[in-house]
């Protein structure tokens, strides 16, 4: 039976193949039945998890991708970002209507039509991408599918791979498109959508290739972006501008195809040149990266000690968190623009200066401590390796990027030789504040964040005599007059271990009022008012000013030995600027989350405390506006040209290690530094390595540029209070006097006009304070008006 039934078929079959065409039909009508099984078997293992399991509905209705923090700038703007993925969400009020109209028209004209799958295109994907295997052809997935795709990033199964993720994909697709609207869809395509380069979403591109938000977008620049999504790298604007330009029109004529553009606007549009702002914001880049870096460390921290209702810790990196900032974006520019320039010129001074030398000579204690703190030795002692490895490694000629002033460049070194080029470069910092409220307006860390990331501004240096002005007024709190004399002779301090300050012009003749003293920076004036007054109370008050870090109860503070920060500092000066108040610095102003609520509100009212009295403060303004005017600080006025109401104290430390400046004008206060980030690099003489050439440069350039700059009209034209008739009769005397005993018949007045007020002062007079052995001062001659009268014009 078996053979007869076997015999009737094998019959059957040669009698069918005699007939081609019969045949053809029945072969393809087998393989469409096995394809159809085959699809329909796929499709039930795909959708029963058997490649993974699928998103449900309550995963899609959570949709939360990795979102950037944002950090900006008192005038609104982006200064950057904290992120994993480089990530900005946006809403469908904040982009334009030719964004969305672009983007339909070229990816999906029938998004509006389907739910979530094309069916049309669907069989061309069948025929190409399942059938030949040809994973490029594209073209048949929804603008909801490419969503899911990039929601639920695709995975390798073989020779199934991409039958399998296109399946998944479309069911992804259609519960997406059960869920949300299509404006919804769109934005959630729009807010994933990478663009290359770790930047992803709309919001992220159009900041990075046209330095603007999306809100803010153009036809043009909207098709150069929906251009793209076709290859990144391909028809990015800026590797490949003539392609992307080519590909901006294909998208302007499906804007036009499907009635979204008339011709004319498109044809006007096309014929527009490529234009792009490239803004390349990493870490590293974009405006003040090291106040950036400060704020991370400070505004995580807050995070952590503060979490969200549920419990759970917000997360800087992924949670789209908004930071707001008191930080001037305009005056930020200013800032590091005068850091670069004085940089750039000073480290060409610096490089001839020691061509052929190395300022730490045959000695390299320094570059070997350099190297042990290196992250490349650190790297090679966690993985087991000897010196002797390690020192082979350091050694070993490579060819490495390294950081110059005309732009990084490519150098064959060991990584040795890269320490000793990094230790001959010069380094700064500046800062500035507004003294009326205590808002840090510009921060500049160092001349290059990449590579040099130790932050000069919170940095501790000795501080040279920019302290000299808190010596000062210590001593008018403690009822010092201004214009009596103290002599410039050099004296030995027994008590301090024969101690001997000099002055740096090495002169020690004749006598200084307070004013002139300060003007000149006289040191041995400085430390005799030092010991007059007190340490302790010097000591006291710099605290009480904003000086944090410890200071030594010795007298040569009063020359600036103490390590002190720019940031302490400038606190100290806006005491002067505000009268005798203290203003608390301020630089972060809340914090809200990805969906604009506010999360906190810092205190951004201005704290502030009285730490010397208003006569004492307007003095103290008096005197510095003398440094500026006719003192160490005049190239101000006559080199820079700068007419401002200004104060302002230069500083140089021992040896020409630090170079200081900190000035003020009514509504700013700054300050810089420079110097080597090793105190072994600096300027052999004074004459290079003082702050009044130096650090001042970068000051006054700030000033200048800013102080030209229309937006900040108010701020230049700003005065000082007229000082009081007191504050200008306690000032009414010479400077400097060959002989103590000379003397003016306007100063017997100015006496009067002194004695006529009496202010209050926080200290008492008269310091109780132990002073090392004096010469006993021979009792001055009274002197009578009628006794001077008669000596001018003779007679009885």
């Amino acid at each position: 039976m078996i053979n007869r039934v076997r015999f009737f078929f094998l019959q059957e079959y040669r009698r069918f193949t005699r007939r081609p065409f019969q045949f053809l039909v029945f072969r393809l009508f087998l393989l469409g039945l096995v394809g159809v099984l085959s699809a329909c078997g796929l499709l039930y293992a795909v959708y029963s998890g058997w490649f993974g399991e699928l998103p449900n509905y309550a995963e899609l209705k959570d949709i939360r991708n990795h979102t950037a923090s944002e950090v900006y700038s008192f005038d609104g703007k982006l200064l950057g970002r904290y992120y994993i993925e480089n990530r900005t969400v946006t809403t469908i009020d904040k982009v334009p209507p030719s964004l969305l109209q672009a983007l339909v028209a070229t990816e999906d004209a029938r998004f509006y039509e389907h739910k979530g799958i094309d069916y049309r295109s669907l069989v061309r994907v069948v025929l190409k991408s399942v059938l030949l295997q040809n994973e490029s052809s594209g073209g048949g997935s929804t603008l909801t599918q490419q969503l899911a795709k990039n929601l639920f990033p695709r995975q390798h199964h073989g020779l199934l791979t991409m039958p399998v993720n296109k399946i998944r994909e479309a069911i992804t697709a259609h519960r997406i498109e059960n869920l949300y609207a299509k404006d919804e869809i769109l934005m959630l395509y729009l807010n994933t959508v990478p663009f290359g380069g770790n930047v992803y979403g709309i919001e992220a591109a159009s900041r990075r290739f046209f330095n603007r938000s999306a809100t803010n977008l153009k036809v043009e620049e909207s098709a150069v972006l929906v251009g793209m999504l076709k290859a990144t790298t391909a028809y990015s604007p800026r590797l490949y501008p003539e392609r992307a330009q080519q590909r901006r029109n294909v998208v302007l004529s499906q804007m036009n195809k499907y009635e979204y553009l008339n011709t004319s606007s498109k044809d006007s549009l096309q014929a527009l040149p490529l234009e792009i702002d490239y803004n390349f914001i990493t870490h590293n880049t974009g405006l003040a990266p090291y106040f950036r870096e400060k704020l991370r460390h400070e505004v995580q921290q807050w995070l952590n000690e503060h979490p969200k209702e549920d419990g759970t810790t917000y997360n800087l990196y992924t949670d789209g968190l908004k930071v707001y900032t008191t930080i001037d974006a305009r005056l930020q520019r200013h800032a590091e623009n005068a850091v670069k320039k004085q940089m750039q010129d000073l480290q060409k001074t610096f490089d001839k200066h020691w061509e052929g030398r190395r300022p730490w000579g045959e000695d390299e204690t320094m570059i070997r401590r350099a190297m042990v703190s290196s992250d490349r030795y650190k790297r090679g002692k966690h993985a087991g390796k000897s010196d002797e490895e390690i020192h082979a490694e350091f050694t070993t000629p490579t060819l490495m990027t390294v950081f110059s002033w005309e732009g990084e460049t490519e150098k064959t070194m060991t990584p040795l030789d890269s320490i000793r080029y990094y230790q001959l470069f010069l380094n700064a910092g500046f800062l500035a504040m507004r003294p009326e409220n205590g808002h840090i307006k510009a921060w500049v860390g160092g001349i290059d964040h990449k590579y040099f990331q130790y932050d000069h501004v919170t940095a501790k240096r000795q501080v040279g005599s920019t302290f000299k002005p808190v010596v000062y007024a210590a001593a008018l709190e403690s009822g010092a007059d201004p214009c009596e004399y103290i002599s410039n002779e050099r004296r030995i301090y027994a008590d301090y271990k024969d101690w001997s300050p000099g002055n740096s012009d090495g002169k020690y003749n004749g006598y200084y009022s307070m004013q002139g003293a300060l003007t000149h920076s006289v040191n041995t004036v400085a430390v005799d008012l030092m010991m007059n007054t007190g340490v302790e109370r010097v000591v006291d008050l710099a605290h009480r000013m904003g000086v944090q870090n410890d200071l030594p109860e010795e007298p040569a503070i009063a020359l600036g030995t103490a390590d002190l920060s720019l940031y302490e500092m400038l606190t100290v000066y806006s005491t002067f600027v505000n009268r005798g108040m203290t203003v608390k610095p301020i630089y972060v102003l809340g914090i809200e989350d990805q969906q604009g609520n506010e999360i906190v509100k810092f205190n951004d009212k201005p704290e502030f405390k009285r730490t010397l009295s208003q006569q004492t403060a307007d003095l103290m303004v008096q005197m510095m506006k003398s440094v500026v005017d006719s003192g160490t600080a005049r190239r101000i006025r006559y080199r820079y040209g700068i007419k401002n109401d200004m104060i302002g104290k230069t500083g140089t430390t021992q040896s020409h290690a630090d170079g200081w400046f900190i000035g003020a004008t009514p509504k700013l206060v700054a300050g810089a530094w420079v110097g080597g980030d090793n105190r072994l690099v600096r300027f052999r003489n004074i004459s290079l390595g003082q702050g009044a050439n130096t650090a001042l440069p970068i000051w006054a350039n700030f000033m200048k540029s800013f102080t030209e700059d229309a937006t900040f009209k108010k701020l230049r034209y700003a005065r000082f209070p007229q000082p009081s008739r007191w504050v200008q009769a306690s000032l009414a005397c010479d400077s400097y006097r060959e002989d103590k005993e000379e003397g003016f018949l306007r100063e017997l007045f100015a006496k009067k006009d002194r004695n006529d007020e009496k202010p209050e002062r926080l200290y008492p007079p008269n310091s109780t304070r132990r002073q090392p052995a004096r010469k006993k001062k021979q009792p001055e001659k009274k002197v009578r008006l009628k006794d001077v009268i008669r000596s001018i014009f003779g007679g009885n």
